[in-house]
């Protein structure tokens, strides 16, 4: 279901988020729902994590994905590797077109935005690691204010399975309405437009004009 002006998008979402018991459980479940309606999605099926280095293939997900989904839970900012996600996905949205949504799973969107409670533990470690100074940490900041920011969903105690819902309407709703793709150098078209136009009767005088178009319909297998 990747969007047709997007062809060189490998991923319609990249899926960021820390935890094995997430896996299991609410991504889990949101990615099964993304993928009954053919929503080609990104999830690392690495279990652990080592080291702060994030790999050259999610580097290359990230950057060939229309969306990206950051669920930002309890121990997020325990993972190095997972800081470094998001300071990517900050970094591919404007340059790469990445529309990115924040899911604040049973957190505050103020604790990812301000480094309260859970987030300003984890931060002090790496800070006390790194340097409280270090160039990292700070790009890892500033990468979690730009993300808290934007528009997502909060979930505490509500219903796990609405809320995935709400999301992949939301999701395909937003890739549906990329424009279709036209060619650079389109042939033959301007002698249908002509065409067309007359068949509209564009000079009539009446108020009400009614078109109908048939046709085959536009189909993208999904990559990989």
């Amino acid at each position: 279901m990747a969007s047709s002006s997007n062809t060189e998008k490998a991923y319609d979402v990249f899926l960021s988020f820390r935890g094995v018991d997430l896996r299991k459980s609410f991504v889990g479940h949101l990615y099964q729902a993304l993928n009954q309606k053919r929503i080609h999605t990104f999830r690392d099926n690495e279990e652990l994590k080592k080291g702060e280095q994030i790999s050259p293939v999610l580097m290359k997900a990230i950057g060939e994905s229309c969306i990206a989904i950051i669920v930002f839970s309890y121990d997020y900012t325990s993972s190095r590797w997972c800081l470094e996600e998001v300071a990517k996905i900050m970094e591919c949205r404007e340059p790469k077109n990445l529309t990115v949504l924040p899911v604040f799973y049973k957190v505050d969107p103020r604790e990812v935005k301000q480094g309260r409670n859970s987030y300003r533990r984890a931060l002090n470690k790496h800070e006390s690691k790194l340097g409280k100074n270090s160039e990292k940490v700070m790009r890892w900041k500033k990468a979690l204010f730009a993300a808290s920011n934007l528009s997502g969903w909060h979930l505490n105690d509500g219903d796990e399975s609405k809320l995935i819902q709400g999301i992949v309407k939301f999701i395909s709703t937003q890739l549906r309405r990329t424009p279709l793709h036209v060619a650079d150098y389109p042939v033959g078209i301007d002698s249908q437009v002509v065409k067309l136009r007359g068949m509209l009767n564009l000079e009539s005088t009446d108020d009400v004009l009614m078109m109908g178009l048939w046709g085959q319909g536009y189909r993208k297998d999904n990559v990989g």
